[in-house]
């Protein structure tokens, strides 16, 4: 998969999201999810060793959406709409971890800048966690934030920084090819 197609398959992830889900729909974004996770690892090319590593990424990201997001819900710091469908009671909906799952897809292709970066990558889960929730809840109202917002705010800058910087740290380790041993005239 290209980065471009990388990038807007994501992009209609994220829309179908916040859309649907401002309309009360847990299934756009599921659908999307549907036909963009197998989508990624039919066209992007890579070894076997690629592709486990981008399965391994989105099984961790969606513990992590399933976590913080779930955190926030519990905590009462934000109210998603269409929450019908979770995994928990009280938990992250199946339409924000199908979005998890599909924003890992990105990390080893139209976001790579951000693997070598760890400063930067935790910035920009510090910032752009927080602004895409903001958007969703502002554009679509897909995500009521409980007032004051600086404190589900807060959070989810915490919990973005954190994620990002885990999640680019095993992209990162995972796309490095493994090192043979060096032999050695003496060994």
């Amino acid at each position: 998969m290209t980065f471009w197609a990388n990038l807007i398959g994501y992009q209609i992830v994220w829309f179908s999201a916040v859309i649907g889900a401002g309309r009360g729909l847990w299934w756009p974004d599921v659908i999307a999810a549907a036909i963009f996770v197998p989508l990624h690892f039919a066209l992007a090319r890579q070894d076997r060793t690629g592709r486990t590593a981008d399965f391994k990424l989105l099984m961790i990201a969606i513990l992590i959406g399933a976590s913080l997001d779930g955190t926030i819900a519990t905590s009462e710091f934000a109210r998603y709409a269409a929450n019908q469908m979770t995994l928990t009671p009280d938990g992250a909906p199946l339409w924000i971890l199908a979005m998890w799952a599909s924003f890992a897809l990105t990390l080893r292709h139209s976001m790579t800048f951000l693997l070598r970066r760890p400063v930067v990558a935790l910035l920009f889960g510090a910032i752009g966690g927080p602004l895409a929730y903001l958007g969703a809840s502002r554009g679509w109202q897909a995500i009521v934030l409980a007032e004051p917002r600086w404190m589900a705010l807060s959070t989810l800058a915490v919990g973005w920084g954190l994620a990002m910087t885990l999640l680019t740290t095993l992209a990162r380790r995972w796309s490095e090819p493994t090192a043979l041993p060096i032999r050695t005239a003496h060994g």
